[in-house]
């Protein structure tokens, strides 16, 4: 047997309206989309209500997204839940390289091979990264570029 549902989800008209035309916008993110539509597949006041397993299984999503946009939404509200918080520790805010650096490194990569070698290699882009660069970067920040 089931446990009971810990949260119920009754939203209001104003709520109901808000969440329909976020999933019609053309540029809102797929990920705020299924939330959206998460909590309008929960609500009890309007339409048929789902359970939890069948809420992930129509919209394509893992338990843990659901329970984690229910909490979101009883914490915060539909703000919360339409709100895209990126992690400070995401591929982007953690660029050893900046876009000069990207391109002095593709343009050496591109030109002539060094004598002795038959084409480019990490380490030898490593190499010659440490001449003509001014920051040191690693293999690994030289294999992502």
């Amino acid at each position: 047997m089931a446990r009971p549902k810990k949260y119920n989800i009754h939203l209001t008209e104003e709520e109901l309206k808000k969440l329909k035309s976020i999933i019609r916008k053309k540029d809102t993110s797929k990920m705020i989309r299924s939330r959206c539509q998460i909590i309008l597949d929960l609500d009890e006041d309007h339409g048929k209500v789902l359970t939890h397993q069948q809420c992930a299984k129509t919209n394509g999503v893992c338990m843990a997204t659901i329970t984690n946009t229910i909490s979101k939404y009883i914490n915060g509200g539909i703000d919360e839940v339409i709100e895209y918080k990126r992690s400070i520790n995401s591929d982007n805010a953690r660029r050893k390289i900046d876009g000069r650096a990207e391109a002095r490194l593709i343009e050496l990569a591109c030109g002539p091979v060094p004598e002795g070698h038959s084409k480019w290699t990490i380490r030898l882009l490593e190499k010659e990264a440490k001449v003509v660069l001014e920051t040191p970067v690693g293999r690994e920040a030289i294999r992502k570029v």
